[in-house]
């Protein structure tokens, strides 16, 4: 009995441990989100492309050019940065002032430009993402973690730190602060909207590659990592769409939920619940707290 306890508390650590893991990827693709709807208001339906561009491009700078890992990732990095800023100015730049529907449906009208080319320039289909990490794993409190699993976690972290720095100390995060706060004053007193329009599509694609490249470790470099990225949305939403904090804690939620779900529903319902649940939970977020549970609750006078 005691054996079995054991073992029960074991599967429950590890499935928990994977779901931080792959929670701690959500969050940073949740990130991506934020930032643009944080400055601009837009809900970017193409920013699970985005991720895929990343991801492509570290594996051929990878495989092809024969880079190490770390360089291939900074890279694809500067390279999404570089896209998301375009796509912003020649895109979305003429689309200030119409309705949201037309952004909306313009940023799921790119999301499958970007799709087809990059199927026509790769092909459709999967491949093995060269090993990034040492393998084996790592022991932490009695659990035998993946090393990929541990890196995303760490590289997750990073990730927020370094832009909550950036965010609360750089002249340039104060002004996406200022334009998130108070688009009119910040235009006022100097600052270049549009420039933080700009900025906020290119940090949302960096990071995206940094997203992508563990998940294809995880999985593969393929077309339909776009539909895990996607999966990343609901945290973004349950954490607050314009909650930096919020978008890594409904990332880490979402993760370990779908690891949960995948466990213990998906054998009661035949199957299916993994791939679902994020968005149960989002619409659940939904009815119970629109803003997220850390988002700004906006209130309008008559």
């Amino acid at each position: 009995m005691l054996k079995f306890r054991a073992e029960g508390v074991r599967g429950l650590m590890e499935l928990l441990f994977s779901g931080v893991a792959i929670g701690s990827i959500y969050s940073i693709l949740a990130l991506g989100f934020v930032l643009i709807f944080k400055c601009t208001k837009v809900f970017n339906f193409a920013q699970g492309t985005l991720v895929l561009v990343g991801t492509y491009l570290s594996f051929t700078l990878i495989t092809d050019a024969g880079l190490p890992a770390p360089l291939a990732l900074l890279i694809s990095m500067v390279a999404g940065f570089v896209l998301g800023f375009v796509i912003e100015r020649l895109l979305l730049r003429p689309m200030i002032g119409e309705p949201v529907l037309s952004v909306l449906l313009l940023t799921i009208g790119l999301s499958e430009i970007i799709k087809a080319v990059l199927g026509l320039v790769w092909g459709a289909w999967p491949r093995p993402f060269p090993p990034m990490f040492p393998g084996g794993s790592i022991n932490l409190l009695g659990q035998n973690i993946p090393q990929v699993y541990f890196w995303a976690i760490i590289s997750s972290l990073g990730v927020f730190v370094l832009f909550i720095l950036f965010y609360r100390q750089s002249s340039m995060g104060i002004s996406m602060r200022a334009v998130a706060t108070n688009q009119d004053y910040a235009s006022l007193i100097g600052i270049s909207v549009s420039r933080v329009f700009a900025l906020s599509w290119g940090f949302a694609a960096l990071v995206g590659a940094v997203g992508g490249v563990f998940l294809a470790s995880m999985l593969s470099v393929n077309l339909n990592l776009d539909a895990f990225a996607f999966r990343a949305f609901p945290g973004a939403v349950l954490g607050g769409m314009d909650s930096v904090g919020g978008a890594l804690l409904g990332g880490l939620a979402i993760g370990i939920i779908e690891n949960l779900a995948g466990k213990f529903v998906d054998p009661l319902l035949g199957g299916g619940a993994k791939e679902v649940i994020a968005f149960v939970v989002m619409l659940a977020a939904l009815l119970v707290k629109p803003y997220g549970l850390f988002g700004t609750e906006e209130i309008e006078r008559l």
